[in-house]
């Protein structure tokens, strides 16, 4: 019998690798912005985070300004970073042998959900999903803590039921926190297994074969 009765899987740096089309999507927002590009070496602090809270944070500008330079991220992204995505190795043995299992699937990203659902579209791994759920397009709904129950509901699941929550980084830790459902961190991805143990993290794997015996 399977440990779980949903997994909602996170996408950026635990589905796929997609750092360098976020990054460069990102520079050139910020150049059109007639902003300094800061250094974007540290994919912590811009893969995980709503977009407008990076905007806000990492890069320093007003709401004004960040609600602007989401519109021109998503003209980069759309045409050019969305492509420079690759599953992670595995990752898709995982999803077919928990679908196998009965066991329903959602991803449960802060990326866009047109974003979201095109990126799986890419990687050919819509299909194994039960739902692929992402932030609205007006920005809303872009907290891990309010996406777990959203993508819940379209599993039709109820938060009493048996949901796990895998991801990379210490957002995506916090949400399954605040949400009051199971967590299980992958150190593969962008995030730190410190800042995730920080949020109360204490399951952690190093591959996608080692989350697939977790769950199974």
């Amino acid at each position: 019998m399977a440990e779980y009765d949903c997994v909602l899987f996170d996408l950026d740096g635990t589905l796929s690798r997609s750092a360098q089309g976020i990054r460069k999507s990102l520079e050139k927002t910020i150049r059109d912005m007639n902003k300094p590009v800061p250094d974007l070496s540290d994919y912590t602090k811009y893969i995980g985070p709503p977009l407008l809270n990076t905007f806000k944070t990492l890069c320093g500008f007003t709401g004004e300004e960040s609600q602007k330079a989401l519109e021109i991220y998503k003209h980069y992204y759309s045409t050019e970073g969305i492509y420079e995505n690759d599953l992670y190795d595995g990752m898709e043995q995982v999803l077919a042998a928990l679908k196998k299992a009965g066991i329903k699937l959602a991803v449960c990203s802060s990326k866009y959900e047109l974003f979201t659902q095109k990126v799986c579209s890419l990687l050919q791994i819509d299909s194994l999903f039960d739902a692929v759920c992402g932030s609205a397009k007006d920005g809303s709904r872009k907290e891990k803590e309010e996406l777990i129950p959203y993508a819940a509901a379209h599993l039709g699941c109820s938060m009493h039921d048996r949901i796990v929550m895998v991801g990379d980084t210490h957002f995506d830790a916090a949400g399954a926190r605040i949400a009051g459902v199971e967590f299980i961190g992958v150190t593969y991805g962008y995030g730190t297994k410190a800042s995730m143990e920080e949020q109360g993290a204490c399951r952690f794997v190093d591959t996608p074969a080692q989350l697939l015996k977790i769950l199974l």
